[in-house]
This record gives C-alpha cells, sequence and structure tokens, in this order.
C-alpha cells in the first residue's frame, strides 16, 4: 500500500518509561521533517475535531545497542536522515539541553536509545536488518 516504511528502532534494554519517551520524540521529528506523512484532521460523530495522525503505519522495532549503532552508520552511510535519541538526553529538560548533549556525541561513540527512519521501503528494511519486532 505504500512505497515508504517508518520505523522506529528501540534499545531493547530500556526502561517502559524510556521506550514510551523515545517512540514519541522520535516520531515527532519525523513528522517535523516530512510533515506531509501528517494526514487531515479526525472528526468525531458529534463533530469535535482532533488532531491529525500519521497516513501511514509506524512499525516499533528492538535491537540491541551494537545494532543500534550500525543502524545508525547504514542510514548516514545512504545519506538518509534519521531522529536520533541518546541516553544523555534522558538527564535534560528541555530541548537546547538535549541538542547540546547530542552535539557532544560522535556515531562511533553514542549511546543510542532509539532512532526512526522513513524511507523508501526497501531502503529501511536494509537500514534496520537485525532489528526485531518489538515484543
Amino acid at each position: 500500500m505504500f512505497d515508504t516504511k517508518f520505523a522506529i528502532v528501540l534499545r531493547e534494554d530500556l526502561a517502559t518509561w524510556q521506550k514510551l519517551n523515545v517512540t514519541a520524540f522520535l516520531a515527532t521529528g519525523i513528522a517535523g521533517q516530512k510533515p506531509a506523512i501528517i494526514g487531515e484532521a479526525y472528526r468525531d460523530g458529534a463533530g469535535n475535531v482532533y488532531n491529525a495522525l500519521s497516513v501511514q503505519p509506524i512499525i516499533v522495532l528492538s535491537a540491541d545497542g551494537a545494532t543500534l549503532g550500525q543502524i545508525q552508520r547504514r542510514a548516514i552511510e545512504r545519506e538518509i536522515r534519521t531522529s536520533v535519541y541518546v541516553d544523555a538526553m534522558f538527564s535534560t529538560g528541555h530541548d537546547s539541553a538535549n541538542r547540546a548533549v547530542f552535539a557532544e556525541t560522535r556515531p562511533d561513540d553514542a549511546k543510542v536509545a532509539g532512532i526512526a527512519v522513513h524511507a523508501d521501503k526497501k531502503l529501511v528494511d536494509k537500514i534496520t536488518k537485525g532489528a526485531k519486532l518489538h515484543g
């Protein structure tokens, strides 16, 4: 149905609250970069209006830290822009602090908590190879 895939990969050892937090942040990163992924507002039977949602499913995967590092490298090598959340961001309280601690990391030493990618379906499958469906 879609030529593209929207995937979020979470590090499997995160606490539940961290997985939920990271998923929310990463999804907004993709939506901010690709506004066409957001559909039209929802309206219920009583006429109340609700926020628009993603027009396509978002697949949530999990992987160990080493695999997440490989996923990040594959995306960089293919020049695919991603959303990335690193562990240091858990200790900050706002966007500018998040960007500051993120700027201190390099792909080869980042402790990635999660990564989101939206691109051609086959390309996303190659980039996220090794991750499994989150369960």
